[in-house]
């Protein structure tokens, strides 16, 4: 009898240290869950966690990312692959090219009014029915004399002028005082590298004699590069520019639009008296395009607005080569310029569409992606085997402020959550 008392008091004293060992673990939990360093602490985690694909690709074996290492040396190939495809596209360009310039020859005759078209040269049905009505309209209702027309207009005149003046990315540039001088430009050429050369492209901006300059001819050639970066090899989306060069602007005397004189007065500090001094500095103008930002060859980096100033001016390069040579008689028209407006406005819509889409599927999406359940799960095992209550409470916190869980996820969380907590306070109590 004696021993079954004995046995029971031990069962109840037993009993009676779990429920206070239970009691302990529960004002503990509490106590951390009420100190303010803990939530702060807790607070930063959370936002600085995130369930990455790197941080999912991690997770794998070492097999499996072993073969997804050499997935990456395939990816390097194919785009040195990619890069000799470029160097060939440049010099079908550059074939090509070479079948434009007798178009373009004539087009600049046209232009300056050193050939006439003939009848068949210069007829042109418009595929907009209304504008030949009004043109037709127009021409019997207005009398022209043609011959004092012809005596009075050579070629097209302010051709070069009034594409500067249509596009937008050009009349940015141009000031006014720059105006006079681009109504003598007669043409404007790209010219490719040439073979066996390293890639490049040259635009060559001819001008008739003027009063501002004495060059017939102004350049400026882009160098190009076509082959991937070794220090991030997958960002290469094919050739690219790195670098420019202008020319020598040989301006007449007082013609230079680069640099204005300004009047600075200068006071003597000793004697009080004062005298008048004219400097020159830096004037905007279109033709600081043939001035540009040197790329550091020392590998320093440049500053953000150089950097800016750079890159604008590689844009502009690429397109006079890209469309304003090619396509000059519809900027000059103005037809281009609607298709690219156009173009830019389907863009706008498309992408309105497709973000009003994403927030619709957003939430559908989380619920039935299994990478994102999966992700989840991993994170959440990962956490309780380092028995951290911070950390467990850090990833249940951003789970449900994402809300990018199933409901078949929620009791796994919890459970998980609570064996973290359970662990960290056992510790904690020993």
């Amino acid at each position: 009898m004696a021993d079954n008392s004995k046995t029971e008091d031990t069962a109840s004293e037993s009993l009676e240290a779990a429920k206070n060992a239970s009691n302990k673990k529960e004002k503990l939990a509490d106590q951390v869950m009420q100190n303010p360093q803990v939530l702060a602490a807790l607070q930063e985690r959370l936002d600085n966690t995130s369930v990455t694909p790197s941080s999912y690709i991690e997770t794998f074996p070492k097999a499996v990312i072993r073969r997804i290492d050499a997935l990456k040396k395939l990816q390097v190939k194919c785009a040195h692959i990619e890069a000799k495809f470029y160097e060939e596209v440049h010099d079908l360009e550059r074939k090509y090219a070479a079948l434009y310039q007798p178009l373009f020859d004539k087009r600049r005759e046209f232009i300056n009014g050193e050939a006439e078209p003939t009848d068949a040269e210069a007829e042109w049905h418009s595929e907009n029915e209304d504008e030949e009505k009004l043109a037709g309209e127009l021409k019997n209702a207005v009398v022209i004399d043609e011959k004092a027309e012809e005596a009075n207009v050579k070629g097209i005149p302010d051709f070069w002028f009034t594409i500067f003046r249509n596009v937008d990315m050009l009349s940015e540039l141009v000031q006014e005082y720059d105006e006079p001088i681009l109504k003598h430009l007669q043409d404007i050429k790209v010219k490719f590298s040439e073979p066996g050369q390293p890639m490049s492209f040259s635009l060559e901006f001819h001008f008739g004699p003027n009063d501002y300059f004495s060059n017939s001819v102004l350049t400026k050639t882009y160098k190009m590069k076509s082959e991937p970066d070794k220090t991030d090899p997958f960002s290469f989306e094919g050739p690219e520019i790195v670098d420019c060069e202008g020319c020598t602007i040989d301006w007449k005397k007082g013609k230079n639009v680069t640099v204005k004189t300004i009047k600075k007065k200068q006071k003597h500090k000793g004697r009080g008296t004062v005298r008048t001094i004219t400097k020159q500095v830096p004037n905007d103008s279109f033709f600081n395009f043939f001035s540009p930002i040197k790329v550091s060859g020392d590998g320093e980096s440049l500053d953000e607005d150089s950097e800016f100033t750079l890159a604008a001016d590689f844009e502009i390069g690429h397109f006079f080569r890209e469309r304003i040579v090619p396509r000059a008689v519809l900027y000059f028209t103005g037809e281009a310029i609607e298709d690219d407006d156009n173009f830019e406005e389907d863009e706008e819509g498309e992408e309105e569409e497709l973000e009003g889409e994403e927030e619709g599927e957003e939430e559908e999406d989380a619920e039935t992606d299994p990478k994102v359940r999966i992700s989840v799960c991993l994170v959440i095992t990962q956490t309780v085997m380092m028995s951290s209550v911070v950390k467990g409470m850090i990833v249940c916190e951003k789970i449900n402020q994402k809300n990018t869980l199933a409901s078949d996820c929620n009791a796994f969380i919890i459970s998980s959550t609570q064996i973290a907590l359970q662990r960290e306070v056992n510790v904690s109590i020993s």
